[in-house]
């Protein structure tokens, strides 16, 4: 690492631009290129280390221990995943759970039940990547084998995003800045354009629109859940995403899922919503904690699935005259 120092401020820009970043954020802004930035920071008076409130080794030190991590992160990418398999366990009252299911890259899954009945532990047991070792007894596999320990415990890398009905953000800063922020930790190279898209994005999902100076403290519940689904579609490395009960989010459900399927993730989503589980492919149903019947999206369905949209298109219409501020005195 220590030969990195020794060659050109250009030559390293260009390789690795982050570093002009780092030297940004300290104040300094190289005029002479065909320096070494060894050369570089030797030639800083002591003063501006000061006024920097670092010395010239730690400030080296800095910068080669961010060039380790970021190969470190590049080194270590999750391995592809296509499929992961779910296998039964057992239901509340130890009945076994007969079931094996695989689910593939791009594929829509929902899961529905009475409330308690064990959704949420499902997604949960997928989350976990269970081996045996949860109160359902189900096992996953990832590729059609046990996952690596290393990752499954792992507290940087995961298999699963998870996306709640609750959003709530703490950080005052603008969602641009936000999503630039991750961006920023997935070593992303063209992070100015991701973020861009993103923000676009997600204001094609969203019921009321925001622009990127926005701070993330002012998003609705619909906008915020909007943002981090684009966020999750575009930056997120996880190659399932687990989504619980969004009917009440305020986007649009339809966009949403198709957004997720383009950039081919494996989509599960608990759900009480009519219309999000006929979007799906298939519906696991949910019976005393266990997995009691998959059924496949008919025809029939898809046909009444069309004739839902429209009824929620008219329920959707009705919203917006009321936020407007009009009287519903006719229903059309």
């Amino acid at each position: 690492m220590t030969g990195m120092f020794e060659r050109k401020i250009a030559h390293l820009m260009t390789e690795v631009p982050e570093i002009s970043g780092i030297l940004h954020d300290y104040g300094l802004a190289p005029e002479n290129h065909d320096l070494s930035l060894n050369s570089y920071l030797d030639s800083l008076p002591e003063e501006i280390y000061e006024d920097m409130g670092i010395d010239r080794f730690g400030l080296k030190e800095q910068i080669e221990g961010f060039i380790l991590q970021k190969n470190e992160t590049l080194n270590s990418r999750l391995p592809p995943v296509n499929d992961i398999t779910i296998i039964g366990g057992h239901d509340k009252s130890r009945k076994p759970e007969e079931v094996k299911l695989t689910l593939v890259r791009g594929s829509v899954t929902s899961i529905v039940g009475p409330t308690g009945s064990g959704k949420s532990r499902l997604l949960a047991d997928i989350e976990w990547m269970a081996q045996g070792d949860t109160p359902t007894g189900r096992a996953i596999l990832v590729n059609g084998d046990i996952p690596d320990p290393d990752l499954r415990f792992s507290l940087e890398y995961k298999l699963v995003a998870q996306l709640s009905q609750n959003m709530n953000f703490v950080m005052d800063i603008t969602a641009a800045d936000f999503v630039a922020l991750h961006a920023e930790s997935r070593m992303i190279g063209n992070a100015p354009e991701v973020v861009e898209e993103i923000i676009v994005q997600a204001n094609l999902l969203a019921g009321e629109q925001f622009c990127a100076e926005t701070p993330v403290t002012s998003l609705s519940g619909g906008q915020s859940r909007a943002l981090m689904i684009a966020d999750t579609a575009f930056l997120s490395s996880s190659p399932v995403v687990l989504i619980d009960e969004i009917e009440n989010a305020g986007i649009d459900r339809k966009k949403a899922l198709s957004l997720l399927v383009r950039k081919e993730k494996i989509v599960l989503m608990a759900t009480h919503d009519p219309i999000l589980a006929l979007m799906a492919e298939r519906r696991l149903v949910i019976r005393n904690g266990a997995i009691h019947k998959v059924l496949r999206t008919t025809e029939k369905e898809k046909n009444n699935l069309a004739m839902l949209e429209a009824l929620d298109n008219r329920l959707m219409a009705l919203r917006t005259r009321l936020r407007s501020g009009e009287l519903i005195e006719e229903v059309e």
